[in-house]
């Protein structure tokens, strides 16, 4: 699976730089499909290829903003040969409504 494309780089582009914002929107989803694990992205850097956002390996309280780069991600070789995936069918909303332990 191609995790970043041209238009969700094109998506990030618009939502810009949130770092004021209290409540950001996460423009897009990260998972692991064999277990736990989500990125959620709120901020793309095109230059060095990382993004910043909300990760939560095991849902607790670890759990934490910080920065993640797509070449890891895209590295990370899960159980069956699978690797992380995009949620294709997530749409960009505030991180309080995907989770509000993050605000």
């Amino acid at each position: 699976m191609k995790l970043m494309t041209k238009e969700l780089e094109e998506e990030f582009r618009k939502v810009g730089q949130q770092e004021e914002v209290r409540d950001p929107i996460v423009v897009c989803k990260f998972f692991n499909p064999t277990g736990f694990g989500t990125w959620l992205a709120t901020e793309y850097c095109s230059e060095d290829k990382t993004f910043f956002g909300y990760v939560s390996i095991f849902g607790d309280a670890c759990d934490e903003w910080g920065n993640f780069s797509l070449k890891e991600l895209e590295e990370i070789t899960l159980p069956f040969k699978l690797g992380i995936e995009r949620d294709i069918f997530f749409q960009p909303q505030r991180i309080s409504k995907v989770m509000p332990k993050a605000v």
